[in-house]
């Protein structure tokens, strides 16, 4: 099928046959959590009583706005959570976390980072960067991080650290850093040693990428608040844009007063024409993920086959849908960046270059051949331009499609290697 349509090289064929004989158990895996969670997801739908006029939308001030305030029962319902705010305002997984935290910190207050420095973007918001744009060391809440040792937690030291803060900051997620996504039962465990030490520490969980991976989320196993965005799993690949913080009541209501303003909260905010996209959006995030799980355990082994080092192992148990590719080089990282953007449906014709990216330390390339801009739920791949020279790969709206994506990518290393002999 795939040489009817892309002119890829008999060995990269027999490599595929291969690791789609290796991976059928992993999907058959995958698609066992895809029917729970979408059993659990029509549930939460048909229990909030979703109608056709929740997703009319309204301009202005919004104020009782249904649609709105009836799509954040849902994802209250499906996600297990007490309350939450799945909104449009979130400009992105980094805004909503942003909001998540000047919304429950306060000057004096400490924010602990359980699992090592937190993704790039967020050095800004904690004030790591050195500039000056109200970040929260200039609002006075101090910061401390213990590093992951191997991969693993340091309890230990987290239970030290929680005793004297306000937010328990967990990363689920890899980020650009070579340590496997936390599983489930490891972040329940970081939360449990952390309230013993401080029973008043507020656990927070940077969300992203980990949405739907398994049959629960993190307020599930102890969590007080889980964030994310909606151009990521929670999205289905439909969401425009948007975000959310799920989780306790309490908090939840103050992350609404400094989304909008203190004092009209959650109570503000016009659903305009984009309610639709984002009921949809999250009804078919579990499929979505589904399949961007599969061409994440694909990559993993067909990689691992052409002889790259990957993570995690496809054998593995995912908990956010991401693989990431030691190639070695910056040529190789490039190509196979230009290969995701080949076999993408929008811009496919562009080859990606490594760029300053605000908020990175170093220059970044990026594959995103998608509908949405910057969507990562769709097939994208990026990465740092430094050594180990590590692509990260991600998404993928349907199987099929994204595992021609990853051929392609393999192609295009193929013709880099012929160039050099």
């Amino acid at each position: 099928m795939l040489k009817e349509f892309f002119d890829i090289p008999d060995r990269l064929l027999e490599l595929d046959a291969q690791a789609m004989a290796d991976c059928a158990p992993e999907f058959a895996k995958i698609e066992e959590i895809r029917d729970y969670n979408q059993v659990k997801m029509l549930k939460a739908f048909t229990d909030c009583r979703v109608a056709g006029m929740h997703m009319m939308g309204t301009t202005g001030y919004g104020y009782d706005d249904a649609g709105r305030d009836t799509l954040d029962r849902v994802f209250a319902a499906v996600t297990g959570s007490e309350d939450a705010l799945c909104r449009h305002n979130f400009l992105s997984g980094t805004h909503a976390l942003t909001v998540a935290l000047f919304g429950v910190l306060r000057a004096g207050d400490l924010l602990f980072a359980a699992t090592g420095r937190p993704y790039d973007t967020l050095a800004g918001v904690i004030g790591l960067d050195g500039g000056n744009y109200g970040s929260l060391k200039e609002f006075g809440v101090a910061y401390e991080e213990t590093p992951l040792v191997d991969g693993e937690p340091n309890y230990a030291a987290i239970a030290e650290g929680s005793r004297k803060a306000k937010v328990c900051y967990i990363q689920r997620s890899r980020g650009y850093a070579n340590r496997p996504a936390l599983s489930l039962e490891t972040i329940g465990k970081i939360a449990a040693v952390a309230k013993e030490a401080n029973p008043n520490v507020i656990v927070m969980v940077d969300n992203c990428y980990g949405e739907f991976t398994q049959k629960a989320e993190p307020v599930a196993v102890g969590a007080d608040l889980m964030i994310g965005s909606l151009i990521k799993n929670a999205g289905g690949g439909i969401a425009p844009t948007g975000g959310y913080i799920a989780g306790r009541a309490d908090l939840v209501e103050l992350c609404g007063h400094r989304l909008t303003a203190p004092g009209t909260g959650r109570e503000l905010g016009c659903g305009m024409d984009v309610l639709r996209d984002l009921y949809l959006g999250l009804y078919y995030a579990p499929g979505v993920t589904a399949e961007a799980l599969k061409t994440s355990i694909y990559a993993s082994r067909f990689f691992e086959l052409y002889g790259f080092a990957t993570t995690p192992h496809y054998t593995a148990e995912r908990n956010d849908i991401i693989t990431s590719i030691e190639t070695g080089s910056a040529e190789a990282l490039c190509a196979v960046c230009a290969g995701i953007q080949a076999g993408s449906p929008v811009d496919s014709f562009v080859t990606p270059e490594p760029y300053a990216m605000p908020g990175y330390d170093s220059e970044v390339i990026m594959a995103a051949g998608a509908f949405t801009m910057g969507s990562s739920i769709e097939l994208s791949c990026d990465g740092p331009v430094r050594a180990p020279y590590t692509a990260y790969m991600q998404g993928g709206l349907n199987f099929a499609a994204s595992r021609a994506g990853i051929l392609l990518a393999a192609k295009k290393i193929e013709e880099g290697n012929a160039a050099l002999r």
